[in-house]
C-alpha cells in the first residue's frame, strides 16, 4: 500500500475483493455548504455506514459535531467488523466532503490504515463500477478494534488561545472568505463574525475540482502563504471542512497537523478574541 492519504477508484476496484479492505460510506444526510449529491440513493457495493451525525459524535457536548469518546468509537467501530489490521477506504456522496473527517477520526483513535476515496461515490459510479441501493444491514461478525487516542491530533480552544501568543502553529481556516472576513452573517445564530487572530483563510472549495483534490502544484500555490514545514492547526465552522484542507495539506506539507474540533461553533460562541 502506498504511503498516501488518498486512493483512486481504480485502486479500490483492483483491491475490491481483498478481505482486509473495508469500505465505509460517510455521506451526510444534509450539509450547510449547499452541495447536492449526484447519487443520493446509491452506495458502493458492500459499503458499510459511518454515521457521524447520530453515532460517531459526542451527544453530551453542546458544541455540534464533536468527536465521540474513545469508548464509544471503539464499540461502534467493532460493530462494523473492523479490526486494527483492517484497511479502510472511506468515501462520501459529495466527492470529498465528510470523508476526510471520518479518516482523521480513525487516525486520532490510533488507526493509520485508512484512506479517502478521491472523488467519492460520484467518481466510482462515473467510472462504471458497481453500486447498489443505499441500504445497510448489520455486520454478522464483530471486529476487535482497540482504540488508542492520540491527543496531539485534536486541539482544544484553550490550546488555540495559547497559540495566538506562542505562534507555535499556524491556524488554517476552511470557511469561505465572506465568513472569514466578517463580510456576512454566520449561519448559526448568536455567533460572532470574523476569524481566529493570525489565522490564514484557505476555503475548502478552493482545494477541490470536480469532487477531487487538485494537483500538488495547484495545492502548493493555494498554500503559498503557508510555511509547509511548520505545525498547522485546521479549523472551519464545525470541524468538518477543516479536514478537507488538512487532507490537501497532507499532500504537500511535512509539518505536524491537528484539528481544532470545536472550530467556529465553539470559538464564535465563546469569550475568545476575534479578528476581522
Amino acid at each position: 500500500m502506498k504511503n498516501s492519504s488518498l486512493v483512486s477508484v481504480d485502486w479500490l476496484y483492483e483491491n475490491f475483493n481483498n478481505k482486509d479492505v473495508i469500505i465505509l460510506d460517510a455521506s451526510p444526510s444534509s450539509n450547510v455548504s449547499g452541495l447536492t449529491p449526484k447519487f443520493a440513493d446509491l452506495k458502493i457495493k458492500n459499503a458499510l455506514p459511518f454515521d457521524m451525525e447520530r453515532i460517531f459524535v459526542d451527544h453530551t457536548n453542546p458544541v455540534p459535531n464533536m468527536f465521540p469518546s474513545k469508548e464509544v468509537f471503539e464499540t461502534e467501530v467493532r460493530k462494523l467488523g473492523i479490526s486494527n489490521t483492517s484497511l479502510i477506504v472511506v468515501y462520501d456522496n459529495l466527492g470529498i466532503y465528510t470523508s476526510p473527517r471520518a479518516r482523521w477520526m480513525f487516525k486520532t483513535f490510533g488507526h493509520n490504515y485508512v484512506y479517502v476515496l478521491d472523488g467519492g461515490l460520484t467518481a466510482w459510479k462515473d467510472a462504471g463500477f458497481t453500486c447498489e441501493p443505499r441500504e445497510f444491514s448489520l455486520v454478522k461478525k464483530m471486529g476487535d478494534f482497540k482504540a488508542e487516542y492520540d491527543k496531539n491530533l485534536v486541539v482544544t480552544a484553550d490550546s488555540v488561545l495559547k497559540n495566538i501568543k506562542s505562534k507555535s502553529a499556524l491556524v488554517c481556516d476552511a470557511r469561505g472568505a465572506v465568513r472569514f472576513n466578517a463580510e456576512g452573517p454566520e449561519p448559526r445564530p448568536g455567533m460572532k463574525s470574523g476569524h481566529i487572530p493570525n489565522s490564514k483563510n484557505i476555503p475548502f472549495k478552493s482545494v477541490l475540482a470536480d469532487g477531487k483534490l487538485k494537483s500538488v502544484s495547484e495545492l502548493k500555490n493555494l498554500f503559498r502563504e503557508v510555511d509547509l514545514n511548520e505545525n498547522l492547526i485546521f479549523t472551519c465552522g464545525s470541524g468538518v471542512t477543516a479536514c478537507i484542507i488538512m487532507l490537501a495539506a497532507e499532500q504537500i506539507s511535512s509539518g505536524h497537523k491537528a484539528l481544532y474540533d470545536g472550530s467556529w461553533a465553539e470559538w464564535g460562541a465563546g469569550d475568545y478574541p476575534v479578528e476581522k
